[in-house]
């Protein structure tokens, strides 16, 4: 598994600490520093079964300083993957890529039944 993260993101660190608990192997990404390319979040998206909107980081500061809350429903979709993958920081986190599987944002219940 490949587990995206930001190292001062306090999800990412309960994410991290549930993954250890249980003793999920996985490998670990730094998203800020590793940033998902577009064909990469294109996969996600489709294997995830999400809108694409669900991998915005919507609380994020560049989010709002870019005031994509008003810019995104007249952007196209490839136009959305494209300024995803400028910058690790627009994207939500963690996400936990498995076999036949890909959660964004860490929802305990959900990685339960998923992991």
């Amino acid at each position: 598994m490949t587990f995206l993260c930001y190292s001062k993101c306090s999800t990412c660190k309960k994410a991290q600490k549930w993954l250890e608990q249980r003793g999920v192997a996985y490998t670990e990404r730094p998203i800020k520093e590793e940033r998902p390319s577009a064909d990469e979040l294109r996969a996600w998206q489709k294997a995830s079964g999400l809108p694409l909107k669900k991998f915005f980081n919507t609380s994020g500061q560049l989010y709002k300083a870019l005031q994509l809350k008003d810019k995104l429903p007249a952007m196209s979709e490839e136009e959305q993957l494209a300024l995803l993958a400028t910058d690790g920081m627009l994207v939500k986190r963690p996400i936990l890529i498995g076999d036949g599987f890909v959660l964004v944002g860490f929802q305990e219940a959900e990685w339960a039944q998923t992991v």
